[in-house]
């Protein structure tokens, strides 16, 4: 049996060195095991680590820690295995600290910083937990089953009977933790776009921010153009729900049915969520509510746009495997060509895009 095994994988061999057969197999198991990062990361961040080093002076020897977060003592070895994970990831950082039996100690990193509840303006850690919760992680375990399955429903809906938007309607809690996301990530996002794109706005009187959730993104561009009449437009279950902005007020509609009139419409997060033809609907709507490109209007639109952006491996694979992350609701991440056809389709007349927001894009979309 042996021998004949041997046979078998003779080609192989003779193909590949058993250094290249071993560095293969290293891969295979590098990319399977992803998710164990993945579960590392929302463990760290549901046992407050970030938040408690940084509230210890921002170094914490493992027993320190595990003191501070509740731990018994048996899972300290536990805790130092999962820390030694993110440690490898760059999401930690360990030194030495002086003492006689040379402990160490965890530290923050920038990428860390950004999961710190008190770092108001730039935390993340809201819309890592709606990537990473489990109604979002679980239907990508049976997406084999979905591909083999003719009818056309989502991998999400497939999994739980409901789209994304309706499980968002009839639960208050997944309703929030959607709200808390987006907001999370506009407070992160806009500060940038207002600092990098702030040109963008120059001249607006009025602008509208289209499925803008609770208003994260209007009231930072009302603080910094005062001037500007912003408005939100959302569905009147998320408009119910929203808080009181200075400057900004809400509308309860539908984007799909009317937009009402603006200088310009800004849209952040919205057009991956729908299909062609969904995303042309919405933008005839946009183009009936803006004025012509000569009296200032437009359209201000926060995507990606696949392969734009930093020309480096990091980005390039973030946005693909983003764009499979979407395909869960179905959604989906459109490179610049697909942009051009759903613009065009729907009667403007010329777009810019400025890829400055790291795996996003500001699309400048003109009728």
């Amino acid at each position: 049996q042996r021998n004949t095994s041997s046979a078998k994988m003779a080609p192989t061999q003779e193909k590949h060195s058993s250094e290249e057969l071993l560095q293969a197999q290293v891969d295979l198991w590098h990319h399977a095991l992803g998710f164990v990062k993945s579960m590392a990361l929302k463990c760290a961040m549901e046992l407050q680590i970030p938040n408690t080093i940084q509230h210890h002076g921002g170094s914490m020897t493992p027993s320190e820690l595990a003191a501070k977060i509740g731990l018994h003592p048996s899972k300290l070895p536990r805790l130092r295995r999962l820390m030694r994970v993110l440690i490898v990831s760059d999401i930690f950082v360990v030194h030495e600290v002086a003492s006689p039996n040379k402990e160490v100690a965890y530290g923050l990193t920038p990428t860390t910083r950004l999961l710190a509840i008190d770092e108001v303006r730039s935390n993340l850690s809201p819309i890592l937990s709606l990537i990473l919760d489990s109604t979002v992680t679980a239907p990508f375990s049976g997406m084999h089953s979905w591909f083999l399955d003719e009818h056309s429903t989502s991998l999400f809906e497939k999994a739980h009977g409901l789209n994304v938007w309706e499980m968002a309607a009839q639960n208050s809690t997944y309703n929030q933790l959607i709200n808390d996301a987006m907001v999370s990530d506009s407070n992160f996002l806009m500060d940038i776009i207002l600092r990098e794109c702030s040109g963008v706005f120059l001249g607006i009187k009025s602008l509208i921010d289209v499925a803008g959730g609770h208003g994260g993104s209007a009231k930072a561009i009302a603080k910094a153009f005062p001037q500007m009449k912003c408005s939100v437009l959302d569905l009147p279950h998320v408009v119910e729900e929203a808080p009181t902005f200075d400057h900004v007020s809400f509308i309860s509609g539908d984007m799909f049915k009317y937009i009402p009139p603006a200088d310009a419409l800004f849209l952040k997060w919205v057009f991956h969520d729908w299909g062609d033809e969904d995303c042309v609907k919405i933008l005839k709507n946009c183009k009936e509510a803006i004025p012509s490109r000569e009296a200032g209007g437009k359209v201000i639109i926060i995507d990606m746009v696949v392969g734009s952006g930093p020309d480096e491996i990091i980005t390039r694979e973030t946005q693909v495997l983003f764009d499979l992350f979407i395909m869960c609701f179905e959604g989906i991440e459109r490179e610049e060509h697909e942009w051009k056809r759903i613009f065009m389709e729907a009667g403007f007349s010329n777009y810019k895009i400025i890829s400055v927001l790291g795996v996003r894009s500001v699309i400048e979309l003109y009728p």
